[in-house]
């Protein structure tokens, strides 16, 4: 397997200097994003939609279980006996022990799909994923975020019983939040995958392959 040049201590704190400059231009830019984020208007959601959970049913301002935010990831729906190899690394990655610190800060963290309930509990147990998960089969809730049958991350406002979407994204927007993805972004052969551009030599595999 291919391996990196190897040079002096000396020569390698030049480069990772010379790096660390990019990194922290990068670094503002986010800041700046973040920043625009926080001034993004809102539009209201208020079609009256029914989650089936396990707890029974529920309504979109339920399940902010009385907090002011609401973070919804939606999970794609492949049919009776297909799940996205996508959506499952991610809620692989979903860092469950987070989600109280995420409550302390007045947000909730559920995880919604089309498929039905009995479908989304069985997946669950064959995972071994703790977290909220419900089902938003016979409602246009994915629909109206945009999804269009695909994954996607909104975030929800509540003001009483009122409930706005202040941000979404998806695609790399959603990649970017995968913890084990940005562990492997900082490793010598990042991800392995076929779109990454690398040195001659490194090891690439399809992206779900």
């Amino acid at each position: 397997m291919a391996k990196p040049e190897i040079v002096s201590p000396e020569e390698w704190q030049k480069v990772r200097d010379d790096l660390l400059v990019a990194e922290k231009e990068v670094t503002r830019a986010q800041d700046r994003l973040a920043a625009r984020r926080r001034r993004l208007p809102m539009v209201r959601f208020d079609k009256p939609y029914t989650f089936d959970t396990p707890d029974g049913p529920k309504s979109l301002v339920d399940l902010f279980d009385g907090r002011d935010e609401l973070v919804v990831y939606q999970f794609m729906d492949r049919g009776p006996t297909h799940y996205c190899p996508g959506c499952t690394y991610f809620t692989d990655n979903v860092p469950v022990h987070a989600l109280p610190l995420l409550a302390e800060r007045g947000i909730t963290w559920v995880t919604v799909s089309d498929m039905p309930l009995t479908q989304i509990e069985a997946y669950k147990a064959e995972r071994g994923w703790t977290l909220p998960f419900v089902s938003s089969r016979g409602t246009s809730f994915s629909a109206d975020c945009g999804a269009g049958g695909g994954f996607m991350l909104s975030v929800f406002l509540r003001d009483g019983d009122e409930v706005y979407r202040t941000y979404s994204t998806t695609a790399r927007g959603v990649d970017g939040l995968v913890f084990a993805a940005k562990i492997m972004d900082l490793s010598v052969y990042g991800r392995m995958q076929d779109w990454e551009d690398s040195p001659a030599g490194w090891p690439q595999h399809p992206t779900y392959g």
